[in-house]
């Protein structure tokens, strides 16, 4: 979890994903969509991905990808970020981060 940590330190949006992962991209798109420049970990192609991947698990990341922090805080998978988009709190979440200005 330590290695998890240090990788979010100090960016306001962080996505972990895999290349091939429909959700991921639909993630990022989402993101990105709102004008934010997510730092993205591709476990498929970092090293130690798989020990990286066991951590998020650890933190009860089910499916392990894809997991987003914003603002250094776990928000979660694929489910919870959609439910905050549909209450209307996920770009408030970017604009206190300081992942978008509006």
């Amino acid at each position: 979890m330590e290695m998890v940590t240090r990788m979010v330190a100090d960016r306001p949006v962080v996505i972990f994903s895999r290349t091939a992962c429909c959700m991921s991209h639909t993630i990022k798109t989402l993101i990105s969509g709102f004008g934010a420049n997510p730092t993205v970990y591709e476990l498929d192609e970092v090293p130690y991905g798989g020990q990286i991947e066991r951590a998020l698990q650890q933190m009860g990341c089910k499916p392990s990808v894809p997991v987003v922090f914003i603002g250094q805080q776990f928000i979660g998978g694929p489910n919870q970020v959609m439910s905050l988009q549909g209450k209307n709190q996920l770009v408030p979440l970017l604009i206190r981060a300081g992942a978008i200005w509006l």
